[in-house]
Order: structure tokens, then sequence, then C-alpha cells
């Protein structure tokens, strides 16, 4: 006789409860886990000798308890797996990072199904002495010095980030809160410890607020006009910094506005989308687009 539907999902939610259980090295009784799925001692042996095909599973012989052989525990747990995409900002580019998705992403198959294309990252593993120096400064709240494009600088270093495809440093040197690309570091030999720092809760509330690396600068409002033709990319995700909706025009058009420091933030991304994204608001912004426009058409016909 076939399971329904209903008994294959109370099966497969249990199996996966069970299996991190044991994961986190659990040891199991029979009689326990039938009071707390609900059914019978026969039904969880049976889930035992489907997973003994497949792990390692031990019984202790005094309290006849299941567990996994510890040489085979996981040393990284689900949670880890979920802690690692916040920190990489990948955490929504899965529907879910629950176990029984994890186990699914991480078995060998999943290749077959899954691929994550259009990132771009510089390579990091050339900055691998400079991740060391200067994660251990900031875990010590001790100040580094480094040439930066030939200059020498004495900070303060609060957090590494990564943005658009870089690495940088925030730290604060001489009062403000500034960001270092990596690429442009260069560590200084020295005999001697840099004095340590109290971090300031300003700039750690700054740190943990700010979507962007263009720290203590003054933002402004800009507002955008976006084609229909290509709103529908604008309502999927914030593309913009900052982006919030207007209004939706009776065509499909959409007014969004955006709050930025600097007109990098910005700029690049409507030359990217042009013809479809206009400026509308502040006037000098549209004219900067503008005379940088014309500017290159000049080049081009000259």
């Amino acid at each position: 006789m076939k399971e329904n539907p209903s008994t294959h999902e109370r099966l497969a939610e249990r199996l996966a409860s069970i299996l991190t259980k044991l994961n986190a090295g659990a040891r199991l009784s029979i009689k326990e886990l039938a009071l707390e799925y609900s059914v019978s001692t026969r039904t969880i042996s049976r889930d035992f000798d489907r997973m003994s095909s497949n792990l390692p599973l031990l019984q202790d012989e005094q309290s006849k308890k299941f567990y996994l052989d510890p040489a085979y525990l996981t040393k990284v747990k689900p949670h880890d797996f979920k802690h690692f995409a916040q920190i990489s900002g990948v955490e929504q580019l899965y529907p879910s990072l629950d176990f029984p998705f994890l186990k699914e992403l991480l078995n060998q198959q999943a290749s077959e199904v899954y691929s994550a294309k259009g990132y771009e990252y510089e390579d990091a593993s050339l900055y691998i002495e400079l991740f060391q120096s200067l994660s251990s400064a900031i875990q010590q709240h001790r100040q580094i010095g480094f040439l930066y494009k030939n200059e020498p600088k004495l900070v303060q270093p609060y957090r590494l980030i990564h943005h658009h495809g870089s690495w940088y440093l925030a730290a604060v040197r001489k009062g403000k809160l500034r960001t270092y690309r990596l690429s442009h570091m260069q560590l200084q030999a020295t005999k001697h410890e840099y004095e340590t720092f109290l971090p300031d809760h300003a700039v750690l509330s700054n740190l943990q607020d700010e979507d962007s690396i263009w720290f203590g600068q003054d933002k402004f409002e800009v507002q955008i006009k976006v084609a229909a033709n290509i709103a529908s990319y604008f309502k999927q995700r914030r593309l913009l910094p900052e982006q919030q909706t207007l209004q939706e025009l009776e065509d499909g058009a959409l007014i969004l506005s955006c709050q930025i420091a600097h007109t990098m933030q910005l700029l690049p991304l409507i030359r990217f989308w042009i013809p479809g994204l206009s400026i509308l608001q502040p006037e000098s912004l549209r004219q900067e687009l503008k005379q940088s426009l014309m500017m290159y058409l000049q080049d081009q016909c000259a």
C-alpha cells in the first residue's frame, strides 16, 4: 500500500529532525522519540534502519540509545552555515536555509540543480596577510599602520567590508570614520605594538546601519524615473541606494527616490540602464550626467 503525500511529508520532517539531533551529538531513545513524534516505537525503529544504511550509527549497550559515531560528527552545524550566509551577504540568495534545504544544497548532485552566476570578485587570496593582520587588530582593538597609495596611515580599525566586489577596511583616522581599499594597502614592518583603543559605540552603530561605504558624509535625495519596460527589475529588488517607490504611473513607469552621499554611488548605475532611467531631481545632478554623456559622445565622434 502506497503512503499518501502527507505521510511522506511527516516522514521527511521527522527524519530531518532526528538527523539534526544526531548531528548535534545527541543520544536518542526509541521510546522517547516515539512519544515526541506521536508514532509507534516500530516506526522509529524503521527510521533508524533507514538511516543506518547511510550513516555510521552506534547503539549504547546499556541505555540502548542511538548516536552518531563521534569520528563522523559534522564539525559545522546548520546555524554555522546560516551565519556564514549572513556575513557573506548571500542569505537571501536561496529561498530557505533550513536543515532540509541545506542538506539538499550540500548534496554532491546539487551542482546539477543550482548554479549562482554573475558575481565578480577581486582575488581575495592576494590579501591573506592583510586579512590576518587587520582581523587581529580589529579583535584586539589595536591601532594599525600601513601605507595607503604610498602614504603612511595610522588608524583605529573597526570592520572589514566587502562592497561591490572589493574589500575595504572601515577605520577611524583623526576622529573620522573612513574606508580604505585593501588593494591600495601595504603593511609596514614594525618592531613595536601599536596602542589599543576603546571602540566608539557611535561608530559601531554607523557601521551597522549604513549599507554603503560612504561613511561620515551627508546624504541627499535623488528622484529617478524608471521606464515601464524595465520597471519590473526595480520592483523585484532594490537596485538603487536606499531605494523607495514614490509613485507608479499609469503606463507602468516608476518614480523612485534614493539617498546617496557621493555621485559615484548612482551615476554608473544610471549609465548602465540608459535610456531606461532619467534623473528628475536635483537639477545639478541631472546636468552633471548630461555633460558627462555629451563629453563621451564628443570623444567618440572625434
